[in-house]
């Protein structure tokens, strides 16, 4: 008998609608609709079979729209929430059983949480319970500043868009150097996604360097792929170029099956 496909995985992307109600302090508004039907009519373009929603930011605690997407194709879906830090425990749990495997801390132009304070002590010991990880957006040179604390707190740590890394420096960030050796820690992992937020050419020689540093410093079993669909603020972005950029970064066929496919469906419980 043939082995089965395996489950490739775009592990970072979000669904949303612009009549949903904003968070106030939000960053910025969505200026076009993004569609269940239309991001899995993505992932069948391209011959992927899953895929993680990530709460987005504007529109602040409130899940429901992700988590109804969710129920639409439970076997594709999983997804990350922003939760406040005195979320109570039934709630994270009613929010697993909806398809939630992680919360989201998006910190990019805000301040850093004291996780010693306040909730977050107790909120970081439900999400150990939970076995679910906290995805950290953060520029790259206040990374060591939040994913210490975390993994201090022995939270599995999943940083977002190559760590953020400084345009004008790139791979030469000290932030993004320190993210190579935090990153040897087999309780953080990275996404190789959003490259258009940190470099003009995606798929160019910065972004190629990023990646392969990634690989051989940190090793590949806990990098995952993510189109970043789609595409907040950049809307010249396509989902096929960000897929076509892992092969450009990724020559290895086999390596890139694995942040397609083992490696995320270990990280979100797929």
């Amino acid at each position: 008998m043939a082995n089965p496909a395996p489950l490739l995985i775009d592990a970072h992307a979000h669904v949303f609608a612009r009549s949903l109600a904003l968070a106030p302090g939000r960053r910025y508004a969505p200026e076009t609709d993004a569609l269940l039907e239309d991001y899995l009519g993505h992932l069948d373009a391209h011959g992927l079979r899953a895929g993680v929603l990530i709460q987005p930011s504007f529109l602040g605690t409130d899940n429901g729209y992700m988590l109804d997407a969710i129920r639409q194709a439970p076997n594709r879906l999983r997804g990350v929430a922003v939760v406040d830090q005195h979320a109570a425990p039934d709630e994270l749990e009613r929010l697993a059983r909806g398809g939630v495997v992680g919360i989201r801390l998006n910190l990019i132009g805000q301040p850093l949480p004291v996780l010693d304070r306040g909730g977050w002590p107790r909120l970081l010991a439900c999400l150990r319970a939970l076995d679910w990880h906290v995805e950290v957006h953060v520029e790259a040179a206040r990374l060591a500043a939040i994913v210490g604390p975390l993994r201090a707190a022995q939270c599995r740590v999943v940083v977002d868009h190559f760590g953020r890394p400084a345009p004008a420096t790139g791979a030469a960030d000290p932030g993004f150097q320190w993210l190579l050796e935090a990153a040897r820690d087999d309780g953080v992992w990275v996404k190789l996604s959003g490259a258009y937020r940190n470099w003009s050419e995606p798929d160019g020689p910065a972004a190629r360097q990023a990646a392969r540093l990634l690989v051989e410093h940190a090793g590949p079993e806990r990098l995952v792929w993510g189109s970043d669909w789609p595409h907040t603020q950049h809307p010249g972005v396509t989902y096929a170029q960000t897929y076509q950029a892992l092969a450009n970064w990724i020559d290895d066929i086999d390596l890139r099956l694995r942040i397609l496919a083992a490696n995320p469906s270990r990280c979100f419980a797929f």
